[in-house]
Order: C-alpha cells, then structure tokens, then sequence
C-alpha cells in the first residue's frame, strides 16, 4: 500500500470496523495512550455527496480496543509531518486531497485488485474482507459471543455465531489432523529410548 493508505489497512484488518466507520474517524476519537478508537458516526456516500450520520444501529457506537500493531501504524500514521492535521476534528484517514475517503476512488488509487493478487491473498479479495478477517481472529482468541457482537457493533447474535462457528471448525479439523498423526504406524523404537529408564515398567520396578 502507499504510505498514505498503509495505517487504514492495518487498522481495517484488526479493529472490526466497517468502512464508513474508518473513513469518518477523527484525532479526537483515537487515544493511542489507551490503545482504543471511538466509533460514533459513520460516513454514507449517497449519489452526488457525502452524508455524516450515527452508526446503523445503536450497538454501533463502541469503543474498540486495538492490537499493538495497528496502535503502531496509527502511531506513525499520526505523528509529526503525517497526513492527519493537528485538530481534534481531523480525519485520520484522507483522500489525496485531504477529505473524506471514497470507496470508488480508493480502489484504483492503491491498484487494489492487483495488489491482493501480488501478496497472496484470493482474486476477489474487497476492502471488507478485512473486518471478516479481525472478526475471525477475535474469535479465534476466545471472545464470547457478546464480546464480540460489542466489537463488532451489531446488535443481534447471529453475525458473531457465525464467526464463532467458522473458528470451531477449524477446531475440529485441527482434532482430525491428530487423529490422521495419531494413526501412523509407530516408528521402530531407538534402542537408546529403551535405556532411558523412564518408562512406566521401569519406574514401578524402581519403586
């Protein structure tokens, strides 16, 4: 990614946030001491002009704990001679120009289909795929369902099942790939291993 756009896709990957969420973020709402971003309003392109509202529900407005690497990014993203003015009110993240990020023009800028391609990740791979990607790893560390429809800002369960339900899969391929490891033959075992002396028969003879 460019420099300008670098920080957005780090924070987009690991915050759970939905683009229009990312694109209205302002200094006041990133505390970087805390490692936490408020979200309060989101942006809402509509035909001709942009639109600032609330968050589509109530649940959308949270507070949203960081990872290290993203508080990095924006730390960099945000300091001296950076692309964030000095006012609370700045936006952190910023078209060429300085105003508000446009999903129809952010994509060609950044050449984002072929970049996806360049760095692995699957052809088809959009912008908010990054949110299903932190949705994923939350889950996969242990967040409760509640813990995770609070991150995610919705308000019913169904989105963070499915979240959850996608890690316990995994889960259990990872218990099938023992089993697979469990039922190999054993391999003939190293005479030095039978010296060892500490094997069940030999420490009951011991005792």
């Amino acid at each position: 990614m460019p420099a300008r756009f670098s920080a957005l896709v780090i924070v987009g990957a690991f915050s759970s946030l939905r683009w229009g969420e990312l694109a209205e973020l302002r200094r006041r709402d990133v505390d970087l001491d805390e490692g936490i971003v408020r979200v309060s309003r989101k942006l809402a392109v509509l035909v001709g002009r942009v639109e600032v509202g609330p968050p589509k529900s109530a649940t959308g407005v949270r507070v949203v704990a960081l990872p290290a690497v993203a508080v990095d990014a924006l730390c960099i993203h945000m300091g001296p001679g950076s692309y964030v003015g000095d006012g609370p009110d700045a936006l952190i993240f910023t078209g060429a120009k300085g105003a508000h990020l446009r999903g129809s023009t952010f994509g060609p800028a950044v050449k984002w289909r072929t970049t996806v391609v360049k760095v692995g990740l699957p052809e088809g791979f959009h912008f908010h795929d990054l949110r299903h990607t932190g949705n994923t790893l939350a889950a996969s560390s242990g967040a409760s369902t509640r813990e995770l429809m609070a991150r995610m800002g919705h308000a019913t369960v169904r989105a963070a099942l499915i979240y959850q339900h996608a890690t316990s899969e995994r889960d259990r391929e990872i218990a099938e790939g023992m089993d697979r490891r469990i039922a190999r033959p054993s391999e003939k075992q190293d005479p030095l291993d039978a010296e060892d002396g500490d094997g069940p028969a030999e420490n009951a003879a011991a005792s």
